[in-house]
């Protein structure tokens, strides 16, 4: 069974890493665009940004447009594995639980109405 990544599994990271693997190939996105998806201040983007990039999961390229900064961001071959890795992990967790609930309920005897008759109420 696959196991949870603890770096990922924090849920801004994971938010972050879930937009990021959305990206086809070597896409990237800006800084602006990440902040809105988790809805995070900048500054607690830029940690789990930071977190990310050095467990090797994104590459952030940092560049001047026009006379303003601009982060750009993709996730990277190692990244997009260990998200696979980690859903995988998370999917392994929940769907025995549902595949357990799912056989209960069906083996549960559905009522049948003619069982359930109870005697006829006398009258007064």
């Amino acid at each position: 069974m696959p196991e949870l990544d603890s770096i990922i599994h924090q849920p801004a990271r994971l938010q972050i890493m879930a937009a990021l693997s959305e990206l086809i190939g070597s896409r990237e996105v800006d800084f602006t665009f990440l902040r809105t998806k988790p809805g995070l201040t900048d500054g607690n983007l830029g940690a789990h940004l930071l977190t990310l990039e050095e467990a090797g999961y994104i590459k952030v390229k940092k560049t001047l447009v026009g006379r303003r900064p601009k982060t750009f961001l993709a996730i990277t071959a190692q990244g997009r594995k260990a998200f696979e890795s980690h859903v995988a992990a998370l999917e392994a967790i929940i769907k025995p639980g549902r595949s357990n609930r799912q056989a209960n309920e069906s083996n549960k005897p559905v009522g049948n109405p003619a069982s359930d008759q109870s005697a006829p109420e006398k009258p007064l």
